[in-house]
């Protein structure tokens, strides 16, 4: 609780900041907000490794199932990536540039999911 106290103070500092330089220099005021982002992404890093580290604990009790594990964490991961970049392209400005990340995303996750989806249609029809 209190990281995220921390985290939410240095983005409405960052923020605040990045607002009083956006009416005299514009492009400080998205330098800022690029840089509190990276900030608060780096952090957002650390955690990751903390629950990729309990996913390693769980991996002992999946067995034979530790590629849904593996899958889970792309998944995890290419949604993060995508919301990050799509923020920053979206803060910028390029509102284009940021449905399209969001669209690749939606994508990927689809990808990364298809051998889930091939592992309950062979259950399926392994049932019939």
């Amino acid at each position: 609780m209190a990281e995220m106290i921390k985290v939410g103070a240095l983005g409405i500092a960052g923020v605040l900041l990045a607002v009083q330089f956006k009416s005299q220099k514009q492009e400080y005021g998205i330098l800022i907000g690029f840089c509190i982002s990276i900030l608060i992404f780096c952090y957002s890093l650390r955690q990751v490794e903390a629950v990729l580290r309990q996913f390693g604990a769980l991996q002992k009790y999946l067995g034979s199932a530790q590629g849904y594990l593996t899958i889970l964490v792309k998944v995890i991961g290419i949604t993060y990536i995508c919301e990050f970049s799509a923020g920053i392209c979206k803060d910028a400005g390029f509102g284009a540039v940021s449905d399209q990340i969001e669209i690749l995303g939606k994508l990927a996750v689809i990808f990364a999911g298809l051998p889930v989806l091939f592992a309950v249609i062979e259950q399926i029809q392994g049932l019939a």
